[in-house]
């Protein structure tokens, strides 16, 4: 239980980590496109550069276009910079064997019961055969190939699924639902991440 509430925490800060990330990478983008374009578009005459060559000129128009972006183009080049050491850490997390085994398969579809486990609309359980045995935290952000990291899927939900991290309430529900057709306690708990391996 302990590891269970441990793994969630860890989510929690995983993925309100990356969406902020992701929220203060697409602000500064718009904020830098809105500087690039106040500055250029600001009316400039040709007569305040004087007599001076077409270097000159150009410095002049574009100088101040470096003055109004400098400070954006340095903080989005450090956002870029933790998001790089996050992808790093991702694969120095990634489990040698990506496949689930035969036996983790027939485990995983058997408690089940054969049915998808993900969601489909208003947050429901997905009512279509599982065809796929999914990691729920993904394998390439880190992603243990356990039998708690294994749900099953129908090849729909694994599609729109795809590689990315799932929200702390989609765990929450996951394990809400498993709890109404898992006979024991030990299968409930959903996901499980890699330890980082050393460089």
């Amino acid at each position: 239980m302990a590891e269970s509430q441990s793994f969630r925490s860890e989510l929690r800060r995983i993925y309100w980590t990356r969406q902020v990330l992701r929220l203060l990478v697409a602000v500064s983008g718009v904020w830098l496109l809105l500087a690039a374009y106040s500055s250029l578009s600001t009316p400039r005459d040709i007569r305040d550069f004087g007599t001076g060559s077409v270097g000159t000129v150009v410095q002049g128009i574009f100088g101040g276009l470096w003055i109004a972006i400098w400070p954006l183009a340095v903080f989005i080049a450090l956002l870029l910079l933790v998001a790089t050491l996050f992808r790093t850490s991702d694969v120095r997390r990634r489990d040698p064997q990506r496949r689930f085994t035969r036996y983790q398969r027939r485990e995983g579809m058997l408690r089940a019961g054969g049915l998808c486990e993900l969601e489909s609309g208003y947050r429901r359980r997905c009512t279509r055969t599982a065809e796929h045995g999914d990691h729920f935290y993904p394998w390439s952000k880190g992603g243990a190939t356990s039998l708690r990291n294994f749900v099953a899927a129908c090849s729909h939900c694994n599609r729109r699924k795809s590689a990315r991290i799932p929200s702390p309430g989609m765990l929450t529900r996951l394990e809400r639902r498993r709890a109404t057709y898992v006979a024991t306690n030990t299968a409930v708990p959903v996901g499980e991440r890699r330890r980082l391996r050393s460089a």
